[in-house]
């Protein structure tokens, strides 16, 4: 019984961490595109990057399906999916999408719980390069992709990082499927691996806020150090600024034209970096709506903030994020729901597999394995 109960409380430890990446993300990018001036009541909307976010979360938990039940599973085909589903519900080439993925019209498309919610089948922005690239599906996975190195190849694909050393290794194919500019692919698998380090570093339970500081600069410069042993191609001019960026952030934080030159533009390298020295720069629980403040001056402002509440999300937990900000935002259910899911179908796969059957009799309802 005690082993039992230690779990439970690690199982809980990890949800509140990954709710807090998922639910931070989602604040950052929404109080970026507002540039930090909020209605002051009603719902707060979510981003384009958000509502993409969403069907990663959730292709990567029928990836996982797929893979117990099937043996074999190539993610970025089951999250390109995914983002077929959200095209779709978003009225981007319909036709081409159902011809991709129900030709014959023999089951109910797009499936699971996710195309349920409506705030997904909204106009939140523009993701430019997703779109075209998605419209270009029926040309296939290995030419669909534009030459773009926009941020969205990076902030869709921050829930990867819940899937440690192997979500990582296929970052930067997830980002290759819409973007192909290696600049982009490679901030994308730079920011999942700083993700990750947040998600999973040692914090303490209810410690000092100086503590709590501590924590978010000690998991940034461990995923910062641990970049050129990930795989992944790393020149030392990428590993470069990084570091500086991070030592800048320490040593000169709250620099807005430092900000500003570190994230000139709305690509991916400037997410990246402008995440990484905002959240360092603001470590602590009490100053998370500061730094989301902070980022909402950057050029391109939904998406350095939209890094840097991941970041710091995920380090924090779901429990210190500002509630007000929380319960208003319209998709805050949707992603709460996701990162629990995500959680689970790591821990514990509610459907079973191939050969086990599952406790959940609905979990391959909610997430079909394809």
């Amino acid at each position: 019984m005690p082993h039992d109960k230690d779990h439970q409380r690690e199982l809980f430890a990890q949800q509140s961490r990954v709710r807090g990446m998922m639910l931070g993300l989602a604040l950052g990018e929404t109080v970026g595109g507002a540039r930090g001036r909020l209605p002051v009541g009603g719902a707060l909307r979510a981003g384009v990057s958000t509502q993409l976010a969403c069907f990663t979360a959730e292709g990567i938990i029928r990836a996982q399906v797929r893979g117990n039940h099937k043996g074999i599973c190539y993610a970025p085909g089951v999250i390109l999916h995914a983002y077929c589903r959200w095209a779709y519900l978003q009225g981007i080439e319909p036709e081409k999408m159902r011809r991709r993925w129900n030709a014959h019209g023999v089951s109910v498309w797009p499936d699971g719980w996710l195309a349920g919610v409506p705030a997904l089948a909204e106009r939140r922005g523009s993701a430019p390069a997703t779109v075209t690239a998605l419209s270009r599906i029926e040309a296939g996975e290995e030419r669909m992709a534009t030459p773009s190195r926009g941020c969205h190849a990076l902030t869709r694909s921050l829930p990867v990082a819940v899937a440690g050393a192997g979500g990582i290794s296929q970052a930067g194919a997830l980002a290759a499927l819409t973007h192909g500019d290696p600049a982009a692919q490679a901030a994308t698998v730079h920011a999942t691996v700083l993700a990750h380090h947040c998600l999973t570093h040692p914090v303490p339970e209810r410690g000092p806020a100086s503590r709590s500081g501590e924590s978010v600069r000690e998991a940034l410069y461990a995923g910062v150090t641990a970049l050129p042993s990930t795989g992944r191609t790393l020149t030392g001019d990428e590993h470069g600024r990084l570091t500086a960026a991070f030592r800048q952030a320490v040593d000169e934080p709250v620099d807005a034209g430092r900000l500003a030159r570190l994230a000139p533009d709305a690509t991916a390298p400037s997410a990246l970096l402008g995440g990484l020295y905002t959240a360092a720069a603001f470590p602590d629980r009490a100053d998370f709506r500061a730094a989301l403040e902070f980022a909402a001056g950057a050029p391109d402002s939904d998406s350095v903030a939209c890094v840097t509440g991941a970041l710091l999300g995920a380090v924090h937990g779901a429990e210190e994020l500002p509630v007000d900000l929380v319960a208003r935002h319209e998709l805050a259910w949707a992603l709460d729901a996701l990162a629990r899911d995500l959680v689970l179908e790591f821990d514990d796969s509610p459907s079973g597999s191939e050969y086990i059957q599952g406790w959940d009799s609905y979990w391959w309802q909610r997430y079909p394995g394809w």
